[in-house]
């Protein structure tokens, strides 16, 4: 196993296969995290509205009150899932996997090296910085 992406012996279309996967994988994670802030943001509104519903009953507002807490409260995000049953979903069924397909297509490929192309970049600017261009 090799340490320096300069010694795999890899050609440019392989080259550009793998930087285009670990880009999209990267922009699968994004997409968890923006998953994951909807799933905080969501329970922070629903905090909010819990409280609401105190304030209607307060405020003489029963039946206001009774269907934000029968009604909204305990519903779904999505197809009757909370939040987080969306975030472990994505996470188990999606997430795991397409890392482990990364993976194995990054061992295979490069040795396990992640962002060849960037850690190649970044030696040829050096290089130039340098003057042994």
């Amino acid at each position: 196993m090799t340490t320096d992406p300069d010694d795999l012996e890899l050609s440019d279309a392989e080259e550009d296969a793998l930087h285009e996967l670990q880009l999209g994988i990267e922009h699968v994670h994004r997409a968890y995290g923006t998953l994951l802030e909807f799933h905080h943001d969501l329970g922070h509104a629903m905090d909010r509205m819990s409280d609401a519903e105190e304030a209607l009953r307060e405020a003489g507002h029963e039946e206001w009150a009774d269907a934000l807490r029968d009604d909204h409260l305990p519903a779904g995000a999505v197809s009757d899932q909370w939040t987080f049953e969306l975030v472990e979903e994505f996470s188990a069924e999606f997430l795991e996997e397409v890392d482990a397909f990364e993976t194995e297509v990054r061992d295979e490929l490069a040795d396990g090296i992640d962002h060849v192309t960037e850690r190649r970049q970044k030696r040829r600017l050096r290089d130039r910085a340098d003057g042994e261009d």
